[in-house]
């Protein structure tokens, strides 16, 4: 059964410049911020388990997701994954399509990323390999709806797939990532493509 493609976004849509004054930002305080941007957006209530460069993230996303920014990188941090990063999942929302920005999922969903950070964590380690991109995780429906071939009913939008890719060829990934799934490790989809490799934790064993 083939599950939607990933949902790259179109070329020069995602690669904003270099914003001034911004650099790696822990949630202890407040961000250099460029005069352009509201201070909002920079102002973390607490103090943080990780921290965010978000010079590596658009100005007008991270506008958008500024409220639960913080507590889903502490989400994420909380998982401790050692080849996960929260700056890779967060990078990997941080997209959009055409006018429609991709979005953080609803705190509801959060936990279900979880098993599926777990598995790519051990998949990592598995094969002694850097996660080199998180492409996709999380899409918001409208931007689902965006991506060309992706399926209404797409594990995306249910916060439980990952697209990813390592510094090596994807079919010696999937290769890895069925195996760590016929020795128990997770039931959930593995699709091979080629440039990255869906993972999913859907509860039932699907290839493609």
């Amino acid at each position: 059964m083939l599950e939607d493609q990933s949902c790259q976004p179109s070329p020069g849509e995602i690669s904003p410049t270099r914003r001034r004054a911004l650099g790696v930002f822990g949630a202890s305080g407040l961000a250099l911020v460029a005069s352009s941007t509201p201070a909002s957006a920079f102002f973390w209530k607490k103090k943080a388990s990780a921290s965010i460069d978000l010079s590596r993230l658009p100005v007008p996303w991270i506008n958008r997701q500024a409220r639960y920014l913080n507590d889903y990188a502490d989400f994420l941090a909380s998982l401790k994954l050692r080849r996960v990063s929260p700056q890779l999942v967060i990078e990997a929302h941080a997209k959009r399509r055409g006018l429609v920005w991709n979005s953080l999922p609803p705190k509801s969903l959060w936990k279900n990323m979880a098993p599926t950070l777990k598995v790519v964590d051990r998949l990592a380690a598995e094969i002694d390999q850097p996660v080199k991109e998180i492409v996709s995780a999380y899409r918001s429906p409208a931007y689902n709806a965006r991506c060309s071939g992706a399926k209404r009913g797409s594990w995306h939008k249910a916060n439980v797939a990952v697209d990813v890719k390592f510094p090596i060829r994807s079919s010696v990934v999937s290769s890895n990532v069925r195996s760590l799934r016929s020795r128990g490790l997770f039931k959930g989809g593995v699709g091979h493509y080629y440039s990255f490799t869906h993972i999913d934790t859907r509860g039932q064993s699907v290839d493609w």
